[in-house]
């Protein structure tokens, strides 16, 4: 990997293949030279195959033979960009609810960990109905409490994170899948003592596909949390 790509882009994906180009599309303009990691659960739509024909050599695809989580996937996902050199990633969603032209800004913060905040001033959610606003800041209250954590966007994807506090997130087995995974990623960077900052974004509900929320995952996140109160 050159120094003009020590900063990667990791995004699972699984039936993708409406919203890629223009994710692929708005990420090339808002950031010019950079790698994009697509980690894709085999997906049956053409999502790898379709990345294969956008990549102009910045694209890499890692292709997994089932769909096995949005938690491992980002694990795989980034303990490849590590090994591959990557200095700085960046975790987003592949599905447009996090805007391309707001990864620059994350990228300049200097913070060891950037969060992509719904919950402070300047940032939002479009296009939520009241039942998944609701859910999403209970989730955000629900782990501050029981963590106690300051931050005010604890179940968020969109976020920029340096070396160090990736390495610290990923240096033991990970208990979590789904949202309560974000929440533990998240409180190890805190309990190793590095910096952690939130920027306001915009979260836009998809337009195109299937949202992978479910009640399964809400709950895993609800009765988790309080367990990773006690551990280390």
């Amino acid at each position: 990997m050159s120094t003009a790509m020590s900063t990667v882009i990791v995004i699972p994906s699984y039936n993708e293949a409406e919203n890629l180009p223009r994710l692929v599309e708005g990420l090339r303009s808002a950031c010019g030279e950079i790698e994009i990691l697509l980690v894709d659960d085999s997906s049956p739509d053409g999502t790898a195959e379709l990345a294969r024909s956008l990549s102009k050599g910045d694209i890499r695809v890692l292709e997994r033979t089932q769909k096995r989580g949005l938690a491992s996937a980002y694990v795989a996902g980034m303990q490849a960009a590590l090994e591959n050199g990557a200095t700085r990633i960046v975790q987003m969603d592949a599905d447009l609810s996090h805007d391309p032209a707001d990864v620059p800004r994350l990228l300049a913060a200097t913070s060891d960990l950037v969060l992509g905040s719904r919950y402070i001033r300047g940032g939002g959610t479009r296009n939520w109905p009241l039942q998944r606003r609701l859910l999403s800041r209970f989730g955000s209250i629900w782990a501050r409490r029981w963590l106690d954590l300051p931050y005010k966007d604890l179940t968020g994807g969109f976020k920029a994170w340096r070396k160090p506090a990736l390495e610290a997130a990923l240096a033991t087995h990970l208990s979590s899948e789904g949202y309560s995974f974000q929440v533990e990623m998240t409180l190890r960077v805190h309990r190793a003592g590095l910096s952690i900052e939130e920027l306001p974004i915009l979260f836009t509900e998809r337009e195109d596909g299937v949202s992978k929320m479910s009640r399964a995952i809400a709950l895993e996140a609800a009765w988790l949390v309080p367990m990773l109160r006690w551990r280390s």
